[in-house]
């Protein structure tokens, strides 16, 4: 998996491409999000439109950066799931947890 990472108004812009398998990826992801969070930075946007695959170890990774944020007083943002994620998110019951959008423009409003 690659990420490529920015930040605009104070929020944490990840996007994800490739296989989301927490073993491999997951401790890099998490490091890059605790750099963010000492720097006061509270709300991410995670946009896993080319995310081809995400396994147990992938959805724990997301759990956990969502829990660190909320532990902060911040909120993430799932941007433009793929279908097959998007069944994904509904069978594990993960879609009434995070904020999903379709448009990077939406994600950002509702992290304003």
């Amino acid at each position: 998996m690659k990420y490529e990472k920015e930040v605009v108004d104070n929020i944490l812009l990840l996007k994800l491409s490739g296989d989301l398998i927490g073993e491999n990826n997951g401790p890099g992801l998490v490091e890059v999000l605790n750099e963010h969070v000492n720097k006061g930075i509270h709300k991410c946007i995670i946009d896993i439109s080319e995310i081809r695959y995400m396994n147990s170890s992938g959805i724990g990774v997301l759990i956990t950066i969502l829990t660190k944020l909320r532990n902060k007083g911040g909120e993430v943002a799932l941007l433009n799931p793929s279908e097959q994620v998007k069944k994904l998110l509904v069978i594990t019951k993960l879609n009434n947890i995070f904020s999903i959008h379709d448009s990077k423009e939406g994600a950002l409003n509702s992290l304003k």
